[in-house]
């Protein structure tokens, strides 16, 4: 019997740009609560895909001020990340390719109720059978639990699946391998392709490359 496949999806960087928004929202808390941050731009860019609150501590906000700072983020995001994202190029068609081979379902840090809204806006929502956000689980990427609980949500087997991992940073990548699925990085976002290369084979330029790649390493099996 065929085995199913199943591709699991990191947003940012992998199929949406939310970078001004990310960015944007950061530097607006740091005014709003009078912290003087030294770092820059990249400093808040290297950090993206881990969740908000290890994101402030990474930039110098003290342990005990980090929730303020998410609240303050979360607030502010909610009312400008329409706005302020769009898909990557090609993202659309690497769903429309995928879906006709694979079922598919978004793994992210952000929460699902600002993934929801961000996905129906640009028209992709309906690609999806599952999303599992930062609240679904009690460990975010790099750890497995994410991944995990897809499987589990999609009523699957990792032995009886064909299942990948696509990503943008060592975080997907990592999670993918501490679950036992094929992690595939993308250049499309922030990670560096000698850091996605660390911990998997498969490393493209695109999404949509990563899309085409599984689909004839299926088509080989």
């Amino acid at each position: 019997m065929k085995k199913q496949t199943v591709i699991l999806f990191d947003l940012d960087g992998t199929l949406i740009d939310s970078t001004e928004a990310i960015v944007g929202t950061f530097f607006y808390s740091f005014k709003k609560l009078n912290f003087e941050f030294k770092g820059n731009e990249e400093d808040i860019k290297n950090l993206i895909g881990y969740p908000l609150d290890v994101m402030y501590e990474g930039l110098g906000v003290a342990k005990d001020d980090v929730q303020l700072f998410v609240d303050t983020y979360k607030n502010r995001y909610r009312q400008i990340s329409l706005e302020q994202t769009v898909l990557l190029n090609d993202a659309k068609k690497s769903l429309e390719l995928a879906s006709t081979f694979a079922t598919l379902a978004i793994v992210t840090t952000k929460t699902t109720k600002y993934t929801i809204p961000l996905l129906e806006d640009m028209g992709i929502m309906d690609y999806f059978k599952l999303i599992i956000g930062r609240q679904e689980v009690v460990n975010p990427k790099p750890h497995p639990e994410p991944v995990l609980k897809a499987i589990e949500g999609l009523n699957v087997t990792i032995s009886n699946t064909n299942i990948y991992m696509i990503g943008d940073t060592k975080l997907d990548l990592i999670a993918a391998k501490e679950a036992n699925v094929q992690g595939v990085g993308v250049l499309c976002g922030y990670g560096k392709i000698d850091d996605l290369k660390q911990y998997s084979n498969m490393v493209y330029k695109t999404t949509y490359d990563a899309i085409l790649a599984i689909k004839e390493q299926l088509s080989n099996k």
